[in-house]
């Protein structure tokens, strides 16, 4: 009996299965830490997209925001209840990493190893902390792997409408999948799999995923196709222009570095003699999708969801080379420091100042991993947006206070992104503050809500700009947050009176789709 059939052979009670138990400390980690700093922008922003239940937003489709919205009715303020659904889908990657591994052929340590290269990487323990669109990205890519897989296994065509479901499903809660089933579908004329193309099922699963997604289709269609808008934005000017080099190094500070050497064996693994023919599609779509994010000026988490599949299939290969039971623990428990190590660079488990100190440590600065062009304060953009909102609305409902009767009946907060806008509608609100109003993305589409612009209160910008466009220019108060980014923080609070132009004359020229 070689180790690897002994490994197998040796079976443990059902509670201790690799998938089980790392699932369970995955949940229990974010239980335990998903306090963080504060609520994160975007999060601001999808509660109240939800707030307006659409098919629909500028930038998103409908699934993130309704779950954000419908999270924060059940816990407000209390983030940990609130980034529940974040931690319950980590938890489920993790393990289905950890089952996948077993069903392509993983013994127990490949099963651990895999799992563990997924719970420790600096990327995912991120998505387990926050409320993004990225939450469901890695678990249906996963999913989509291993629909294939099986169809090759058992010649069921009718795993077609399960995939099919799978990415309906996930189109509703990010597009990204759009560009790796486009991936996926080239790569699979190079496997037996191109057989579904004479067959009705693969036709009907992409029908089926094309009615979930309709309701949307139909939503952008009808707004003019505002995802286009911010995907040129993207392309042409926001997203930092990644060398192929500097983007690759950006995947092995995003899934770990110690994790890269079970994804490459993955790599390897699917084009030299794999199990399932079908695997070959995994590195041709790696391959494909890596060329056109670094082309498109795509930001580089947009390629981690296809790593779950990938450290899969290495650990398997790897189990077959490393007999040793130290050898195998010893790379398990390296991928465990590892994964600590890099722990507070992707949760908020330290203060400000320590991680601060912790990070100049490794000689990591806040634009280490930096996706966009924007200038950063002390802490990367992903702890920066973490900061401040509260204080803000405060800041913004003492300077609405003070003023006088009449104009508080006519005054409305104007915020410059989705951020500041969504942040006085959520924490505004308690301390007396009416709607926001904006030109960012969703905001501007919500329109003026009524405004006519006599009495405008905004945080930061262009002065002399603003003087060009009112009769009255006031500094009335300051934002004061150091660790939120620079543009948020020491920012005057002006109130603007007397708009030249009427607001709903000048509104069609205010839309900002970035």
């Amino acid at each position: 009996m070689t180790p690897q059939t002994a490994d197998r052979s040796r079976a443990a009670p059902g509670w201790l299965r690799p998938s089980l138990v790392l699932g369970l400390i995955t949940l229990a980690f974010h239980l335990a830490f998903n306090h963080g700093y504060g609520f994160f922008r975007d999060e601001l922003y999808f509660i109240v997209c939800g707030q307006h239940p659409a098919w629909g937003y500028v930038d998103q489709p409908p699934l993130v925001p309704l779950l954000a919205a419908a999270s924060y009715g059940l816990f407000g303020d209390h983030l940990v209840g609130f980034r529940l659904v974040p931690a319950l889908a980590l938890s489920a990657t993790v393990a289905l990493t950890s089952e996948f591994t077993r069903a392509v052929g993983g013994g127990r340590f490949s099963q651990w190893l895999a799992g563990l290269c997924v719970l420790a990487a600096p990327y995912f323990l991120a998505i387990g902390l926050l409320f993004t669109t990225d939450t469901f990205q890695p678990i249906t890519w996963l999913a989509c792997g291993w629909f294939l897989m099986r169809l090759e296994q058992t010649g069921q065509e009718r795993g077609w409408i399960a995939f099919g479901v799978t990415v309906g499903l996930s189109l509703l809660s990010k597009y990204l999948i759009g560009f790796y089933l486009l991936a996926l579908a080239l790569a699979l004329l190079a496997t037996p799999l191109r057989r579904s193309l004479r067959r009705p099922w693969v036709y009907a699963g992409a029908l089926i995923a094309l009615l979930i997604v309709l309701p949307n289709i139909l939503w952008q269609r009808a707004h003019g196709w505002p995802f286009l808008e911010l995907g040129a934005a993207a392309a042409n000017g926001k997203n930092l222009a990644l060398s192929p080099g500097a983007f690759f190094a950006q995947q092995l500070i995003l899934i770990g570095p110690l994790a890269a050497p079970v994804w490459s064996v993955g790599l390897w693994a699917c084009l030299r003699r794999p199990t399932c023919r079908v695997f070959l599609v995994f590195p041709i779509t790696y391959v494909l999708l890596f060329a056109f994010f670094v082309a498109s000026h795509g930001k580089a988490y947009y390629l981690a969801s296809s790593y779950p599949v990938l450290l899969g299939v290495g650990a398997v290969r790897l189990e077959e080379w490393l007999h040793s039971r130290a050898a195998r623990i010893a790379a398990a428990a390296a991928v465990a420091v590892a994964g600590v190590v890099c722990v507070p660079f992707a949760v908020p488990v330290l203060p400000e100042k320590t991680y601060i100190e912790y990070a100049a440590e490794f000689g990591l600065g806040p634009a280490t991993l930096a996706a966009e062009h924007q200038r950063l304060g002390l802490l990367p953009q992903h702890f920066a947006d973490q900061h401040g909102w509260k204080e803000m609305a405060g800041r913004v409902a003492g300077v609405y206070a003070a003023l006088p009767p009449a104009e508080r009946a006519q005054a409305a907060f104007f915020g410059r992104n989705y951020g500041e806008a969504a942040a006085i509608d959520l924490f505004g609100r308690k301390l007396g503050l009416p709607p926001a109003i904006g030109d960012h993305n969703n905001y501007w589409l919500w329109g003026p809500r009524g405004h006519d612009g006599s009495v405008l209160i905004i945080i930061g910008g262009d002065r002399a700009r603003y003087e060009e466009q009112f009769r009255s220019v006031q500094v009335a108060g300051r934002t004061d947050s150091p660790y939120a980014m620079p543009y948020e923080s020491d920012q005057p609070i002006y109130v603007l009176r007397g708009l030249k132009v009427p607001l709903g004359e000048l509104w069609p020229k205010l839309k900002n789709y970035n």
